[in-house]
């Protein structure tokens, strides 16, 4: 037997992460050409198809948006069915 890694599982790892990094910003761009104008209120069910995200994967990432975006202000708004999110650009 080798003591080698196997690569596969090394590039796994690191797609992970870049797959994650990108859907975040690609979230963060679509929210911030869309309160462009001023606020924005949505759940994510109904943007979902435009993202190209699932809804759970968005209210995720809305998560980390809320306390890493210094050019948005995310706030949970309202939860009737689902969870409204506010967004305004800081």
């Amino acid at each position: 037997m080798s003591a080698t890694t196997d690569p596969s599982t090394d590039s796994d790892s690191d797609s992970d992460s870049d797959d994650s990094r990108s859907k975040e910003e690609r979230l963060k761009e679509y929210l911030l050409s869309k309160a462009q104008d001023g606020e924005l209120y949505f759940k994510s069910k109904f943007i979902a198809d435009e993202v190209g995200l699932s809804p759970k994967e968005i209210g995720a990432l809305m998560v980390k948006l809320r306390d890493s975006a210094s050019d948005l202000s995310v706030e949970k708004w309202s939860y009737t069915s689902a969870t409204t999110w506010r967004i305004e650009t800081a």
